[in-house]
């Protein structure tokens, strides 16, 4: 208790010498493949837009909820020319409306592209994917394992088969990037493997995938110590990890992996002081012990200024065997410390609390997890397909909420605020979005509509316009 009790001081005075800093970050299903030919132009090849300054027509934008008394029934829209330069929308302007040539600041000779009438929306956000391990891109291979299989067990398979996974990481890599982007998110947070196996060779290859595709995909990188931070003695290692550019400490499971809660939470969370760094943690923990740990790491980050803003709890499994109360409490001290969770909106038997929590005021997002690799072959990674299962599971299928329900997507940028008023796109946001078949947000959640074309920050990075 004493060692425990110090280490837990040790931690809250750390944190109140460090200076916190902004991190980058966010502030049944059906599954539609991409569509190799909306990729192609008529050369036979991808097509690009070199262009910094362009004009963007026949743009489809929400205006506005259409009531019924309070009650949303249907979504208005309108056709608009976005203007966009050096990776910026600079301009909302009438359809087809282009600047006139006697303006001295403008050209008239900028060129425009075609929207086709498709449904803007914002550029979404696969918060919890892993890069670094997967079978995606190579030949198909179902799990093969017995039920009651454990996380031991687990660990166990994964000394064996890493090593003949890396030397197929950053090719992977790539394609699970090109299919995530094909549905749409260009943003990402990738957990990568950190741990005596793999050393810091997963990190090293997933930055170089990165730094070949910053143009047109941003991703935060979490060292995630897979085989225990304690159990596989990756301390050290982990450290490396930060130094060497690493945007968060992750963490898994101190109580069912590393056998000892306190102790594993203490060190991760040092760490993340140590180097000024967040925390994501993966939390699969449904017995008290998973409970235990939330209320510990919620009561360290009340106890630790600089960890305010800064932990991510990623699953966090343990909340589904709470009672609406509890959910209540702990969501209230969440919010007050912001505290986020990372969610891949489960099916099964687990019925999390995610409205409940974002009614609370904390943020939730959504991540593919796994893409076919040996943990699971479902991800399909598309966040679309992940508010929809949102929508489906804990929502009531109105126009209004469906339209609220893309905001697990998208880092909560919506289109439309709850008043029916456009708040995106406008002047000076980041060019960063997704062109959709679907008439509103809400039938896009609805229906998983479609995509046509994904931009980010003016960059045209997958599909293809007139």
């Amino acid at each position: 208790m004493s060692e425990n009790k110090s280490r837990r001081e040790f931690i809250s005075q750390s944190g109140k010498m460090v200076t916190a800093c902004a991190l980058f970050g966010a502030t049944g299903s059906v599954a539609y493949a991409a569509d190799p030919a909306k990729q192609i132009c008529e050369t036979g090849k991808p097509m690009s837009i070199s262009a910094k300054h362009y004009y963007l027509d026949n743009v489809l934008l929400e205006a506005g909820f259409n009531f019924d008394g309070s009650v949303a029934t249907s979504t208005r829209t309108e056709l608009k020319t976005l203007e966009i330069k050096d990776g910026k929308i600079v301009a909302l302007r009438d359809n087809k409306s282009h600047t006139d040539a006697t303006l001295p600041h403008y050209d008239a000779t900028l060129p425009h592209y075609d929207a086709g009438n498709k449904l803007m929306l914002p550029a979404m956000r696969d918060m919890h994917i892993h890069l670094d391990k997967t079978f995606y891109g190579g030949p198909w291979r179902s799990l093969n394992r017995p039920a009651g299989t454990t996380i031991q067990d687990m660990i166990r398979l994964e000394q064996k088969l890493l090593p003949e996974l890396q030397p197929y990481t950053q090719e992977r890599a790539e394609k699970l990037i090109d299919l995530i982007q094909s549905k749409g998110s260009t943003i990402a947070r990738s957990h990568c493997n950190i741990e005596p196996v793999s050393g810091l060779k997963n990190l090293e290859n997933l930055q170089a995938v990165l730094s070949r595709r910053k143009p047109g995909f941003d991703c935060e990188i979490v060292a995630f110590p897979q085989h225990g931070l304690l159990l596989s003695h990756s301390e050290k290692l982990m450290r490396e990890a930060m130094q060497a550019g690493a945007h968060y400490v992750g963490g898994l499971d101190p109580t069912n992996v590393d056998g000892a809660m306190e102790k594993s939470l203490d060190t991760m969370f040092q760490i993340a002081l140590d180097y000024n760094k967040g925390v994501d943690i993966h939390l699969h923990e449904t017995s008290p012990a998973g409970v235990a740990a939330v209320n510990y790491m919620v009561e360290t980050v009340e106890k630790t200024p600089a960890l305010k803003g800064k932990l991510t709890i990623s699953h966090a499994f343990a909340l589904a065997t709470l009672n609406e109360q509890q959910v209540d409490e702990i969501a209230t001290r969440m919010a007050a410390q912001q505290v986020t969770i990372a969610s891949t909106v489960p099916i099964g038997t687990l019925h999390m609390p995610l409205k409940q929590l974002r009614d609370k005021g904390v943020f939730v997002m959504t991540g593919t997890d796994s893409v076919i690799d040996h943990w699971s072959p479902y991800g399909l990674g598309d966040m679309l397909e992940k508010a929809n299962l949102y929508a489906q599971l804990y929502i009531r299928p109105n126009e209004q909420t469906l339209s609220r329900a893309l905001g697990i997507a998208t880092g909560d940028v919506l289109p439309l605020n709850d008043k029916g008023e456009r708040v995106w796109p406008k002047a000076q946001d980041d060019a960063s979005f997704v062109l959709v078949d679907a008439s509103c947000s809400a039938e896009a959640v609805a229906r998983i509509s479609p995509r046509t074309a994904t931009f980010h920050n003016g960059n045209l990075v997958w599909g293809a316009v007139g």
